[in-house]
């Protein structure tokens, strides 16, 4: 898998490539976060997917290095980028992981093993997986099934998108 790969110069923003869907292939509005930790480097980035008329967030892609706190989550605890989308669309129901399946799905010529969520508010679709340079890919999408063909539109992002200045 040669597009997930660490970079050697440390750039600007995240020191690792960012997978989620190119903003061109959106009919909406984007948005990213970066995870800083206290020493300055990166601990995670997110990206949210908004769409036009003012209906809200419908998904939001995180990519959280190994060692990132924002991965360490308790069992039954909903991960950090369900938690930014509920924050994003102002909903401040309390919901929980109520269950999880691990499915094989095919990316282009890599097979990867997608943890599917299934969460207290069934509104919230909800998956991750691991890259092999250790990222944790999560999807979270609002109001809308996560299916097969989203994983074809996950690419490594430029890395231009993150700089700073």
């Amino acid at each position: 898998m040669s597009f997930l790969r660490r970079r050697s110069a440390t750039p600007a923003g995240p020191d690792f490539d960012v997978l989620a869907m190119d903003p061109g292939d959106w009919p909406g509005n984007l948005g990213a976060g970066l995870l800083p930790a206290p020493d300055g480097s990166c601990q995670g980035v997110f990206l949210r997917y908004d769409l036009f008329g003012g209906r809200g967030p419908a998904m939001i892609i995180g990519n959280l290095p190994a060692g990132s706190p924002a991965r360490e989550v308790p069992e039954g605890e909903i991960p950090f980028e369900v938690a930014q989308l509920l924050l994003a669309l102002e909903n401040d129901e309390e919901v929980t992981v109520v269950g999880a399946e691990d499915v094989p799905v095919m990316q282009g010529d890599n097979l990867l093993i997608v943890r599917r969520l299934k969460l207290s508010e069934g509104r919230i679709s909800c998956v991750q997986f691991d890259r092999s340079d250790g990222v944790l890919v999560t999807i979270a999408a609002w109001d809308r099934p996560i299916t097969d063909d989203l994983y074809a539109l996950l690419k490594p992002l430029p890395a231009e998108l993150f700089q700073q200045g």
